[in-house]
């Protein structure tokens, strides 16, 4: 029996991939605490781990700042260094207490590799993105205004740093916060094949493919094909796409689910035809089971769950790690990318992927080597013998 430790980010994509790991762990006698926020507290509790409250710890964030994380690089540091501050007495205190045999901390929640770092815990990286290094680190193409952020944040950034070191964490500077060596154990929830340049990562990296709930809904008959739509949790309020999108389809005989997001008020969009379904929010995995095209923002947790359904896209990217998924998945041929926010654009778009049965077939090679991965029994297997091999070395 092993003890484990969680760490993840307020964000449904990088917290669920890791809900079905949690429930591997504890169905095999292991036990789980999860430093997490309070929207994800049913989820963690239902997969049996403890569930440890981390919302007033986070720095306030003002309107929009939500919003701004994927894309403001030094305001995603700030974030990270002030919630690592925050959480220092409460976290260590405890993890002295409960003495746990490795750290699995999500990729952007940096305050876990620092605490294993501080605390000398052995340290898992969980990342529900592509595993990045300094080649597949070309690829994200920040735009201009991302790269513009990023300069003139740099003195905040390093203002920061010199907070951690009083701390007591020794951290070099922001690249050795945020990036992992070759040495680093860490798990990536996709598979080899949908991997950027997999050969330039070592064998500490372990490609387990989506952790996705196997819930499994019976066959529907449905006398049309089934478009689905949504732009995700975060930035989501986009009435004007969300508008294109029912003048593109309101007259064809398809049935679409439309997923607009909570903030985002369906009155506002005006006339729903008959063959729209809209709600502020689904669930996504059994939408995806009956889907034939998926419309979306193209982060990496929709995109793995549309793959291991087989489902192919339309993509519509509105960052540069969105635009490096979205990339890949043109590359390899399951998805194709929207040249306009324009209801034709998206109509000729739905229609060239619904029609040319290459891309369902490239979208079911992908699911069979995500299924193929491993999934939650993978995870579960890498993280109990990385605890096999860290206290062999003790001894």
């Amino acid at each position: 029996m092993g003890k484990v430790v969680f760490f993840s980010i307020p964000a449904y994509g990088h917290t669920n991939p890791t809900v079905e790991v949690v429930r591997e762990l504890v169905d095999r006698r292991n036990e789980v605490l999860y430093y997490s926020f309070n929207e994800f507290k049913d989820k963690i509790e239902g997969a049996g781990a403890k569930f440890i409250c981390c919302d007033k710890y986070l720095p306030e964030l003002r309107p929009g700042d939500e919003k701004k994380i994927g894309k403001d690089f030094s305001g995603l540091i700030e974030m990270i260094v002030d919630t690592t501050i925050s959480l220092d007495e409460k976290v260590c205190r405890e993890l002295k207490e409960f003495n746990p045999d490795c750290i699995v901390s999500d990729s952007l929640s940096f305050w876990g590799k620092l605490f294993a770092q501080k605390l000398n815990i052995p340290y898992i990286c969980s990342t529900t993105t592509f595993a990045i290094n300094k080649h597949t680190a070309k690829m994200m193409k920040q735009s201009f205004i991302e790269i513009i952020r990023m300069v003139f944040g740099m003195r905040r950034i390093n203002k920061k740093i010199k907070l951690l070191r009083r701390k007591g964490y020794e951290v070099k500077n922001f690249i050795s916060i945020v990036s992992n060596d070759d040495d680093t154990n860490t798990i990536v929830y996709t598979s080899k094949e949908f991997q950027p340049m997999v050969e330039t990562f070592s064998s500490k990296y372990s490609f387990v493919g989506p952790s996705v709930s196997k819930v499994i809904i019976g066959p529907k008959e449905r006398k049309k094909k089934l478009i689905y739509i949504s732009l995700g949790t975060i930035n989501n309020k986009n009435i004007n796409f969300y508008k294109n999108c029912i003048n593109a389809f309101e007259d064809y005989e398809v049935d679409v689910i439309m997923s607009v997001g909570s903030d985002t008020d369906i009155k506002s969009l005006g006339h729903i035809p008959n063959n729209f379904e809209v709600k502020n929010s689904v669930k996504q995995t059994t939408v995806l089971q009956e889907t034939d095209v998926f419309i979306t923002h193209c982060g990496m947790n929709s995109v793995n769950e549309s793959l291991y359904y087989g489902v192919p896209m339309v993509l519509f990217p509105q960052h540069s790690e969105q635009r490096m998924v979205a990339n890949r998945v043109t590359y390899l041929g399951a998805g194709l990318m929207l040249k306009e926010n324009k209801s034709k654009d998206i109509k000729d778009a739905v229609f060239q992927v619904m029609n040319d049965n290459e891309y369902k077939e490239n979208a079911t090679k992908l699911s069979k080597s995500f299924y193929n991965a491993g999934g939650s029994k993978k995870a579960a297997d890498v993280i109990l013998q990385f605890i096999c091999d860290s206290r062999a070395i003790k001894i």
